[in-house]
């Protein structure tokens, strides 16, 4: 099972994207998806940076910019079946979504969740057709579990856009982690301080995946997230800002809605002599070179817990995108990506949550 296709494009509006078939960012990449491999002038110049790290999508961004990010592939650094989600489209007079790219769900639709059709309060889940009808003579073909996330900033921009927007897509039909991929992207542009500190709370909402099992679950967190813009000293094309980040209050749901966080929190003490009462917080990695002066983040994340010896243990590890936007500095959007092995023997758990945070 290999796929190598290009990443997945992301809606330009789906509030009241009504009237047809309303395009997933077209263009959305700008004439290249080069990966944040080359090049760019000094921090503040205007010209903007690309940065080494940063996922395919713009290729020449800048502050004043629509930036689109979307999941590599495997040939760009992800794992197998990564990235291949592609082609995404919405339909408003029917509420149905059409993805490229993806064996065996429902012909490319997907429809408005039945059990679960929003998380964490502000976040829309689609699903896939679970029948598609043989063309030959209509018998009914059973397809695969797959997922859509979908998040809109409440924010528009100039021109009545949203200002920024995610969405991920996963299935938990394979033993590996399944076919899929996320997107996020900016729509206007961000106007950076030159000092002070700033703080966005908002929500989070996710898919968890598994290699070495099958299997779909939601996610939800609480997500607080702060920057101090005059912390590190500016060097190597990056500013000097120190990002923090929290991931609480997480909770897990399986595919029909039913809260299984107690079960989770059960594996981990099981595994690892523990007794936790919650799922451990995520956090990101505070350190300087994370943030670029297109407002692109980039930085490591992590959580840990102590096991009733008094050990620290690593509960799990990953990277956060992110993208700030407004010319007020007034919302974060991004993914968090993290794996763990301290759930389950001989299999990794996969959390892949989308946010967006304000600065109210």
């Amino acid at each position: 099972m290999k796929i190598n296709a290009a990443g997945l494009l992301l809606c330009t509006f789906l509030v009241g994207c009504g009237g047809g078939d309303a395009p997933f960012g077209e263009d959305a990449t700008d004439s290249g998806t080069d990966g944040g491999t080359g090049t760019g002038g000094d921090v503040g110049d205007g010209t903007g940076i690309i940065r080494e790290g940063l996922p395919p999508g713009t290729a020449s961004p800048a502050p004043d910019s629509r930036i689109v990010r979307s999941e590599p592939t495997e040939a760009e650094g992800g794992n197998l079946g990564d990235g291949s989600a592609t082609g995404i489209r919405y339909d408003g007079d029917t509420d149905v979504f059409t993805v490229d790219g993806l064996a065996f769900d429902g012909g490319n639709r997907y429809a408005r969740g039945v059990n679960v059709s929003s998380l964490n309060g502000e976040f829309a889940v689609y699903e896939a057709f679970q029948q598609f009808p043989d063309s030959s003579n209509d018998e009914l073909i059973n397809q695969f579990t797959h997922r859509a996330i979908y998040g809109v900033s409440r924010n528009l921009d100039s021109e009545g856009n949203p200002q920024t927007q995610f969405a991920i897509v996963r299935t938990g039909a394979y033993i590996p982690y399944g076919f899929g991929g996320f997107v996020y992207q900016r729509e206007g542009s961000v106007e950076l301080p030159t000092g002070g500190q700033a703080v966005f709370n908002g929500r989070s909402a996710g898919l968890r995946d598994y290699d070495g099992s099958g299997g779909l679950e939601y996610s939800t967190a609480n997500v607080e997230i702060a920057i101090d813009f005059e912390s590190f000293n500016a060097s190597s094309g990056v500013r000097g800002d120190a990002v923090r980040g929290t991931f609480s209050n997480r909770r897990v749901y399986d595919v029909n809605g039913a809260d299984i966080t107690d079960t989770i929190v059960g594996r981990i003490n099981a595994k690892n002599d523990a007794s936790l009462g919650s799922i451990p917080d995520a956090r990101f990695e505070v350190g300087p070179g994370v943030m670029d002066a297109n407002g692109e983040i980039i930085g490591n994340v992590f959580s840990n817990f102590v096991d009733e010896n008094g050990r620290v243990r690593e509960y799990e590890s990953g990277k956060y995108y992110a993208i700030v936007s407004g010319d007020d500095t007034n919302e974060i959007v991004g993914v968090l990506v993290t794996e763990n092995t301290a759930e389950l023997d001989n299999v990794t758990v996969r959390d892949t949550s989308g946010f967006i945070v304000y600065r109210d």
